[in-house]
């Protein structure tokens, strides 16, 4: 339906030219509403991932903070909501812009209907609170309910929605899709669904609030050696994980955010949809090898299996994946979550001997491997998966980027800056930080009893 009605009108006569303009009007609103339908679905895949990191969460903790750490998931949604609605849509995606932060669209005024509409605010929305949801791990169990709300707003409404500038507006200084200016390194920072943008911002973030807030009570002895505090249910973490694995179905291959654009010639069975199917295969790929090398690595370093262990080594290899999951081929999805599952395991050996306690190790797993995530892409993106590729937003342009260039910095690139932003949440800290430390006695007690 790309022929013009007007090529038509001298073999067909002006009727029949009318009724082509109508039947491909009547195409390019279905189109649209495929689209829209797709991109909604993906929103309700994204946000059914809190479900998965609120079972995470509780599965992970002690029994006496499960019902403050559900608490903490529930307001990462709520809070989101409101707070990206009025300030983060903005700062993220308002036009006009400049290359740091967004200027338009304050509680969705002004909004147009060509290259945004409320499905996109969704799905973006979707994104900003599992950003949240990461930090809520790494700060379990000496977390006060008045300091985390001031917290998740402050992350969903300003933090994750200026690094999202950054990196997927087309005025973005670091976007692989700018269109106001020249590219950085010539290329751009390709994050495609957020191994920087979510998992890193997320994951530094509870980097910075593990660290001041220091470890939990009894977590090392008094001669320095770790003590083991396990969550309470193994089988809650199972759960969650696979719930965050059927998630990530619409957190990477969802960003596409359509399904019906065609590549090539009219004619041709090249599509988005079959670049959304490559990218699900990576997504799978790359998880399921973390998974695999983790249950492997950490039984030769400990002599026995984990469940535990081998569900966050997947979540490992996926959020390592997000970056480079539509560029990159499948044999190269292996290679991710090898390297990604080995990332993990070294960033907790490490972690351990700096006694930085992270109840579900979200920091080295979502930090650690979203960081090897991109670079990851940088070394093995490929040159016509990349030219073909789609942005988050309605405008976008395709960074000249593969393997067999000239190699740029870009991954390097994403990561100083992720680092900088999120050290907005430790000045949030210190401002509110007689708040944020659960007193000795109370964290001793629990936090379900002060619930009750």
């Amino acid at each position: 339906m790309s022929t013009c009605a007007a090529d038509l009108a001298p073999l067909l006569g002006p009727a029949a030219a009318n009724a082509t303009d109508y039947l491909c009007s009547q195409f390019a609103d279905t189109a649209s509403a495929v689209d829209a339908t797709y991109l909604l679905f993906s929103a309700y895949l994204v946000f059914a991932m809190q479900l998965g990191f609120a079972m995470l969460c509780a599965g992970s903790v002690r029994a006496k903070n499960t019902m403050n750490i559900m608490l903490t998931n529930v307001l990462d949604a709520a809070a989101g909501a409101l707070f990206y609605y009025l300030f983060g849509f903005a700062f993220a995606f308002g036009t006009p812009s400049n290359g740091f932060i967004g200027k338009q669209f304050f509680g969705l005024k002004h909004l147009p209907r060509t290259g945004f509409d409320y499905d996109f605010f969704l799905y973006q929305w979707a994104f900003a609170i599992a950003a949240a949801g990461i930090t809520s791990g790494s700060i379990a169990e000496r977390t006060q309910f008045v300091a985390y709300l001031i917290y998740s707003a402050f992350l969903t409404g300003f933090v994750y929605p200026v690094v999202s500038h950054w990196f997927w507006s087309a005025d973005g200084w670091a976007a692989a899709s700018r269109t106001s200016g020249p590219l950085l390194f010539g290329s751009g920072v390709i994050d495609f669904a957020g191994s920087g943008v979510v998992h890193m911002v997320g994951g530094v973030a509870g980097l910075w609030g593990a660290l001041i807030e220091g470890p939990r009570i009894g977590r090392f002895d008094h001669a320095g050696r770790s003590v083991a505090l396990k969550g309470h249910s193994a089988s809650l973490v199972v759960l969650g994980t696979f719930l965050l694995w059927f998630g990530w179905y619409g957190f990477n291959p969802g960003s596409f955010t359509t399904i019906l654009k065609t590549y090539g010639p009219a004619g041709t069975v090249h599509g988005q949809w079959s670049a959304v199917g490559r990218t699900a295969v990576t997504t799978t790929l790359a998880g399921s090898v973390a998974a695999l090398t983790t249950l492997f690595g950490k039984r030769l370093q400990t002599g026995h299996w984990n469940v535990v262990d081998v569900c966050n080594g997947l979540l490992g290899g996926f959020a390592a994946i997000t970056a480079g999951c539509s560029v990159v081929d499948p044999w190269a999805a292996l290679i991710c979550g090898f390297v990604s599952a080995w990332v993990l395991i070294g960033a907790n050996a490490l972690a351990a001997r700096l006694k930085f306690d992270d109840p579900l190790e979200a920091a080295q797993l979502h930090g650690g491997c979203g960081a090897w995530g991109i670079l990851f892409t940088a070394l093995f993106a490929r040159q016509k998966t990349v030219s073909s590729r789609r942005r988050r937003r309605r405008r976008r342009r395709p960074a000249p980027r593969c393997k067999n260039q000239e190699r740029k910095p870009e991954g390097i690139a994403c990561l100083p800056f992720s680092v900088y932003i999120a050290s907005y949440f430790d000045d949030l800290d210190r401002i509110c930080g007689c708040w944020y430390r659960f007193g000795q006695m109370l964290g001793q007690f629990g936090r379900k009893k002060e619930e009750e």
